[in-house]
């Protein structure tokens, strides 16, 4: 379910920020545009959100100052409070991107940053299924995320990687799900989305997915 990784973040909880903004050297390159990223999926969005995964708020905030009604997901405590301290008007719900409980809400879109890959191929054919059974019409799922080409592709960016002596992104890159375009593809048009893959930086790509 994804939620083997929680406790991952918490140790993160105080230097994610850090990271995402370019000063961890090992992570540059994952979160190069990295406000770029965010404003984007904002953009492709509107109405009632829900935000898997939310940390320390950024996506979050993007989606309020477009005026959207935000549903915050987050499976860690720490994630957890600290958007909660940062936005204590919305709604904020312990949970991840399978386990979920969201009542009498008409829902326009699942969102999420850097938070897919916590799931299994398997899983997230049946998350996406899931999301597309509580979408409104012409509802959209729009997450931007680590993908790769192919899976020659994920192994050549580690041994990039490992060459450039970034051993945390290796572990990452080797210990978490990260899967690729095609099998994304074939996830989401079983689930009964129309997708396109837009390339953000040499990691991350974003899937903008409509309902049919």
């Amino acid at each position: 379910m994804g939620r083997e990784f929680v406790d991952i973040f918490d140790g993160w909880a105080d230097s994610y920020d850090a990271s995402v903004s370019g000063k961890d050297p090992e992570y540059r390159d994952v979160f190069e545009g990295y406000e770029t990223i965010l404003s984007e999926v904002a953009n492709r969005v509107s109405g009632t959100i829900i935000e898997f995964g939310t940390g320390t708020g950024n996506l979050t905030a993007k989606l309020l100052e477009a005026g959207f009604s935000v549903i915050g997901i987050e499976p860690n405590t720490k994630m957890l409070e600290v958007t909660a301290k940062r936005f204590p008007s919305i709604n904020l719900i312990d949970g991840d991107l399978l386990e979920f409980d969201v009542q009498n809400e008409n829902i326009d879109a699942f969102v999420s940053t850097y938070v897919f890959h916590h799931l299994t191929d398997d899983e997230k054919g049946i998350a996406l299924k899931k999301y597309a059974n509580l979408l409104s019409k012409n509802g959209k799922v729009v997450f931007a995320d680590t993908v790769f080409l192919t899976e020659e592709a994920k192994q050549a960016q580690i041994a990039k990687e490992r060459n450039r002596g970034f051993l945390n992104v290796v572990e990452d890159l080797e210990r978490e799900y990260y899967t690729t375009i095609p099998k994304l593809k074939e996830l989401f048009t079983e689930a009964g989305f129309q997708v396109e893959f837009v390339k953000m930086n040499d990691y991350v790509w974003l899937m903008d997915a409509t309902i049919k």
